[in-house]
């Protein structure tokens, strides 16, 4: 299956960190496309450094929530911690999409509720993927072009 992955770091060397994470990702799927890193302010949350984010396109047979606990290990590794809601991290992955799949669980939703507001998911997303939707939301370049202005 075709999933969409965020990955976003604002701790540390925030580029070696998305590379490491790209290297563990692809230990458990096969990457199909990376964006390139973009330094994004943060969205919400106490004040912080800025992230550098990233979209990656891989092709994996793990189920989506096994695929989520892969990248909750990956960012465990990193020395991810949950202490503060939208608060500063050496790693976030984020399980943006799983092909047309939409998934409504305790652990999981998809398409991710949100990524459809986010610049920091479109942009890299667009670059890689320009004719990419979100189910239910629409092109990713039109989401782009309504929040940008």
């Amino acid at each position: 299956m075709k999933y969409v992955v965020a990955l976003g770091s604002n701790l540390g060397d925030r580029s070696q960190i998305l590379e490491s994470a790209l290297e563990e990702i692809g230990n458990v799927s096969e990457i199909i496309k990376v964006s390139s890193f973009y330094e994004t302010a943060p969205v919400g949350g106490p004040d912080q450094p800025d992230y550098m984010n990233a979209i990656v396109i891989i092709d994996s047979q793990l189920s989506p929530e096994d695929l989520l606990l892969s990248l909750q290990s990956i960012e465990n590794k990193a020395g991810r911690t949950r202490e503060v809601r939208w608060g500063a991290r050496t790693l976030d992955l984020d399980l943006i999409s799983a092909g047309d799949l939409k998934v409504e669980s305790e652990f999981l939703t998809l398409p991710h509720p949100r990524a459809h507001e986010r610049g920091f998911v479109l942009q890299p997303w667009l670059e890689i993927d320009a004719d990419a939707e979100i189910v239910g939301k629409g092109r990713i370049s039109e989401l782009l072009a309504a929040i940008v202005g």
